[in-house]
């Protein structure tokens, strides 16, 4: 498999998905200004919307949009249990975070990112923002991981959203149960293994 990516973008939670699955894959960083990989290579021929991740498995087809990638990746580590059997209820559920951390925590970010935003839409974004964080936080405040117990793509995906956090000027100390999750997922061996490889932490 091949992962087209961008150092500390979206991109991030499939790729520690793939070091959490133990899967073989090569890693094609793309500069997201200019739309060109390292190599120089147009990425619109890859994935015409222009954005990463995208994840091009071993017959040359193309997966796009993170809360689809990180499912086909897990499915093929089965073994390692980052997502519940497919139809199951628990895995409906898995569904149900990845589409609320992409709609509402995801793309709450974006404004606040954009430079062209007005004062009034990132005020809105950053209300909004602080809805769904506290949604987030009041499981978290009951269970280790968004489905209880066990370790899923959704953490992977929130621990990822939640990072851009200081970026923004957003300040999570309201919420101890998300700093405390951030943490617990940070100390994962897959997870400061991909910070070192997106060059986001010291080797």
């Amino acid at each position: 498999m091949k992962l087209y990516y961008s150092p500390g973008a979206c991109s991030l939670s499939p790729h520690i998905a793939l070091r959490e699955a133990g899967l073989d894959f090569d890693l094609v960083k793309v500069d997201l200004k200019t739309k060109k990989t390292d190599a120089g290579d147009d990425y619109f021929a890859v994935n015409p919307s222009g954005y990463v991740p995208c994840l091009q498995i071993d017959d040359g087809r193309m997966l796009t949009e993170g809360p689809a990638i990180v499912q086909y990746i897990a499915d093929q580590a089965a073994g390692k249990k980052l997502a519940p059997l497919n139809g199951t209820f628990e895995r409906y559920q898995l569904q149900q975070w990845l589409n609320f951390i992409s709609t509402e925590i995801h793309k709450s970010f974006s404004p606040l990112f954009n430079p062209d935003a007005s004062a009034d839409s990132k005020a809105t974004a950053r209300k909004t923002l602080d809805a769904r964080l506290a949604t987030a936080a009041a499981q978290l405040s009951k269970t280790p991981y968004l489905l209880g117990e066990s370790y899923s793509v959704a953490d992977i995906y929130l621990f990822v959203t939640l990072g851009w956090a200081g970026y923004v000027g957003v300040d999570l100390a309201p919420w101890p149960a998300l700093q405390h999750f951030s943490a617990r997922v940070a100390s994962r061996d897959a997870v400061q293994a991909t910070l070192r490889a997106e060059g986001l932490i010291q080797a």
